[in-house]
């Protein structure tokens, strides 16, 4: 399988999606130039959910993907974000329909 897209939903603590928004920019901007397979991603508010930020991502692939979140899990590099949230965050891999 060939080129993704990675759909992450993050519901912020009450009021605190700016901050959340700005955490996560901030780490994506250090770690972004590095990820093997990352080719970039928006962030995106929901209408009618002040509390909700999506990433949208791409990745060459599923396996680099994988390869990456495997590392970052293992060196707690999400685990600020983490902290940030009011519930687990809800993630979808797509491909594209042939």
């Amino acid at each position: 399988m060939t080129g993704i897209r990675v759909v992450v939903e993050m519901k912020a603590r009450p009021g605190q999606r700016d901050e959340l928004r700005r955490s996560f920019e901030s780490m994506l901007e250090q770690q972004a130039p590095n990820l093997r397979g990352f080719l970039g991603s928006a962030r995106h508010e929901v209408v009618g959910d002040p509390d909700l930020l999506v990433e949208i991502a791409e990745w060459e692939s599923a396996e680099a993907r994988d390869a990456h979140m495997k590392e970052a899990m293992a060196a707690g590099t999400y685990a600020p974000l983490f902290a940030q949230l009011a519930a687990p965050a809800r993630v979808m891999v797509l491909h594209r329909l042939p």
